[in-house]
């Protein structure tokens, strides 16, 4: 059995705009969106478009991919359209001067990375969140950080005013559900299956009685990832959880677009996942 722990009484509250973003959309009563774009991709300048198109669709948060050559948690799609990124010149470097244009260009939702641990690292991670909080990155997704080494990357993130988001899956034994609520901040990223991103037509069974489990413990809003494509998925898990993140579909949506369609295509995406 999983001791509960109120996570919310282990850290600093960490970026204002995540709650805010969270306690809007459950005050709409609905879930809020968290989309996924890969930073330079398709080409250099074009998070630029896409990230303010995807707002004005309806997401509520925006989860941007930072490309790794070696990824654990990706999908053929974005394993894809990060490998082109990284061909395009994209380097953490890059990234957060993209986070940083995005800023002064007017966006106001919460942006959060998705990376790899080892260009963390190699950065220092307390450069690498005081970095981050610089040019208004809210939170950190790092899928191979075991939450029992993260001890370091969160204290410097905590310190900087983001969040650093831990992930939990439908495997977790009890030891690593109590090692998340001791650390977790900001939200919980629930991955839905096992196995790597990607769309899938049909959500897996069991995801009312997972998510159960885990808000027996969890007093942070809770995410849910992998596998979200349609408007059905959405509708099906929104009444379970208080954040969707979608990334495959969104790519795979864009990936054969024209540069000058890509804006209104992530829009329209977007609407469509909200039923809008």
């Amino acid at each position: 059995m999983v001791a509960t722990t109120d996570s919310s009484r282990t850290a600093p509250v960490g970026s204002p705009r995540i709650a805010k973003a969270f306690a809007k959309a459950k005050a709409e009563g609905r879930a809020a969106l968290m989309p996924y774009v890969t930073i330079g991709w398709p080409e250099l300048g074009d998070t630029e478009r896409i990230v303010p198109a995807m707002i004005a669709g309806g997401a509520d948060l925006i989860e941007l991919g930072v490309p790794f050559s070696d990824p654990i948690a990706d999908g053929p799609t974005i394993q894809r359209t990060s490998q082109k990124a990284l061909a395009n010149g994209v380097t953490p470097e890059y990234a957060l001067e993209v986070a940083e244009r995005l800023r002064s260009g007017g966006v106001e939702a919460p942006l959060l990375f998705m990376g790899y641990y080892n260009p963390i690292f190699s950065y220092g991670i307390e450069a690498y969140a005081a970095a981050c909080a610089r040019v208004g990155i809210d939170g950190l997704l790092i899928p191979d950080l075991p939450p029992e080494e993260s001890d370091p990357i969160r204290d410097a993130c905590l310190a900087a005013g983001i969040n650093l988001i831990y992930f939990l899956a439908p495997t977790s034994t009890p030891d690593r559900v109590a090692a998340v609520m001791q650390r977790a901040n900001g939200f919980i990223y629930l991955i839905s299956l096992t196995g790597v991103t990607g769309a899938r037509s049909e959500l897996p069974l069991g995801l009312a009685d997972y998510v159960a489990r885990v808000r027996g413990h969890a007093s942070l809003p809770l995410a849910i990832g992998f596998g979200i494509s349609q408007r059905e998925h959405v509708a099906q898990v929104e009444t379970l959880v208080d954040g969707v993140v979608c990334g495959t579909a969104l790519l795979n949506h864009l990936e054969d677009a024209p540069s000058d369609e890509l804006p209104r295509r992530a829009q329209g995406f977007l609407q469509a996942l909200r039923g809008t």
